[in-house]
């Protein structure tokens, strides 16, 4: 293996890489930065830009775009309290606290040192595991991955701030409005009311971006206008008290690192299960380890590396379904997949024997392209320090045009600008009563997959519960659950 690396590395090391690499980075990092766009949008939309690149530098050029595009949803959610990427959303609970405190700077180097170690680790990872890990990938079945969404909701729940109650009557609304669209086993419409636009559902994009982005500008702009002394105060309530980041303080936390890292990449082999997933289960491991596990949402560092470092672990331990079986992890995963192909080369258990030169140059370009985030991510820290140093009446009209702009651009649709509006609305609504929009998000989010698996279980156990019993996995899964559930409600 090391051979075949270093084999890699002589491959993938030339100028032009680097350079398609860091324009990757840096455009996943502006675009991830957006509200509503996102390095899936990236993905899509660069792809055909890839056609005449050599096929190594066309796949490092877009894991570039997505390993920025991952990192740079933590700027806005930091900044600005509107995660400019669903998976950022968990950021935001203690990267907006802290910068609130005076440590902006401070907080935007945990989010990108941590993402980019946890990168690191899961290159390695994915590296070293491609082969032996997928193979248990494929022990869970629809039951398993019933098992681990309802585990994931629980958790969601417990680590939310205020009511568990809330938060579980948050999710099932999110739940509920995914079933909207076309029944996924029978194909009929439910909830549709003769609309061709919710045949496929609601956007995602839309809702998720009203309710958490929109919502926070509306609720912002709310306040101003009840108190317009604020239009005056800079960057809201941003500023710049401390500044500096110690390496070695940075990795005091090597526990939470190296846990969320894990985190993010076991969920990122398991295809399906999504970014969002993992950067709430590590932030629920990472507040339950903690000493003090009340600081957790009132600007806890640990609360942003377990995010940062947990989600960008995902970007590379997706790949080892991709590369190994074929199947993506994600939506990027799948856009990469359409990438390989287009360059001849097709994912699979075939792909390391036919194509392995290609597969370790890939590997080797990933690696690099952690050291260039780090250095493009840590430049870009003080360009955006310095917008978050402006009036708030400057910066909130322009995040609001490019929320609208961002959701209409990708599909052209008024509908979904009209979609996230009404989210907007609603999450102001909701947070007002003191419910968890980012439960109702994460909720609609896993709601389709949580239906998939739901009624691919009944399917195929033909409603015989009794065959939870037959899967020591999903026992393990559901008694977690019940112990979640249960200490939650003691505490209440």
């Amino acid at each position: 293996m090391i051979d075949h690396l270093i084999a890699g590395f002589g491959a993938a090391l030339s100028l032009t890489n680097l350079v398609f690499i860091a324009g990757g980075i840096a455009l996943g990092i502006v675009i991830g930065a957006i509200p509503g766009l996102g390095s899936v949008t990236a993905i899509a939309v660069l792809i055909p830009l890839t056609y005449y690149m050599p096929p190594v530098t066309a796949i490092a050029f877009l894991v570039g775009v997505n390993k920025g595009g991952t990192s740079g949803g933590a700027i806005p959610a930091i900044l600005l309290n509107s995660p400019g990427t669903p998976e950022a959303a968990a950021t935001a609970l203690d990267g907006y606290p802290l910068a609130r405190k005076g440590e902006a700077m401070r907080a935007m180097k945990f989010a990108l040192f941590s993402s980019v170690t946890g990168d690191t680790i899961s290159d390695l990872l994915l590296i070293v595991l491609v082969v032996p890990f997928a193979a248990i990938a494929l022990e869970f079945g629809p039951l398993e991955y019933t098992s681990v969404l309802i585990f994931s909701f629980a958790l969601l729940s417990g680590v939310s701030a205020g009511s568990t109650a809330k938060a579980l009557i948050a999710i099932c609304l999110g739940v509920f409005l995914a079933t909207i669209g076309l029944d996924p086993v029978e194909s009929s419409p439910r909830m549709t009311f003769r609309m061709i636009e919710l045949y496929d559902g609601l956007p995602l994009a839309a809702l998720s971006i009203g309710a958490l982005a929109m919502a926070s500008v509306l609720q912002e702009m709310i306040d101003m206008w009840r108190r317009p002394q604020q239009m005056a105060d800079t960057g809201g309530k941003i500023a710049f008290t401390r500044t500096v980041l110690p390496i070695g303080e940075f990795f005091s936390h090597w526990k939470t690192i190296g846990r969320s890292a894990m985190i993010g990449s076991v969920v990122g082999m398991l295809p399906g299960l999504g970014v969002s997933l993992a950067a709430f289960l590590s932030y629920g491991a990472a507040k339950r380890a903690d000493a003090d596990p009340e600081s957790f949402g009132k600007g806890n560092p640990k609360g942003i590396i377990a995010t940062e470092a947990a989600n960008s672990a995902v970007v590379g331990a997706n790949l080892v379904p991709t590369i190994a079986l074929g199947v993506p992890g994600n939506i990027a995963a799948a856009l990469l997949v359409g990438a390989f192909m287009v360059h001849g080369i097709v994912p699979g258990p075939f792909m390391l024997t036919m194509h392995g030169d290609v597969v370790y140059a890939l590997f080797a370009s990933m690696l690099m392209a952690n050291g260039v985030h780090l250095l493009i991510g840590r430049m870009g820290i003080q360009i955006w320090g310095w917008f978050a140093k402006l009036p708030k009446g400057m910066v909130l009209p322009p995040v609001l045009v490019m929320c609208i702009v961002g959701i209409y651009l990708p599909t052209q649709s008024l509908f979904d600008v009209g979609v996230m509006l009404a989210f907007a609305v609603v999450g102001v609504v909701m947070g007002r009563a003191g419910f968890p929009v980012v439960c109702l998000v994460i909720g609609f989010l896993l709601g389709g997959l949580f239906e998939t698996s739901l009624r691919q279980t009944l399917l195929l156990y033909r409603n015989d519960y009794s065959a939870v019993f037959q899967s020591p996995i999903a026992i393990v899964f559901l008694v977690l659950t019940v112990f979640i559930l249960g200490r939650s409600a003691l505490r209440s």
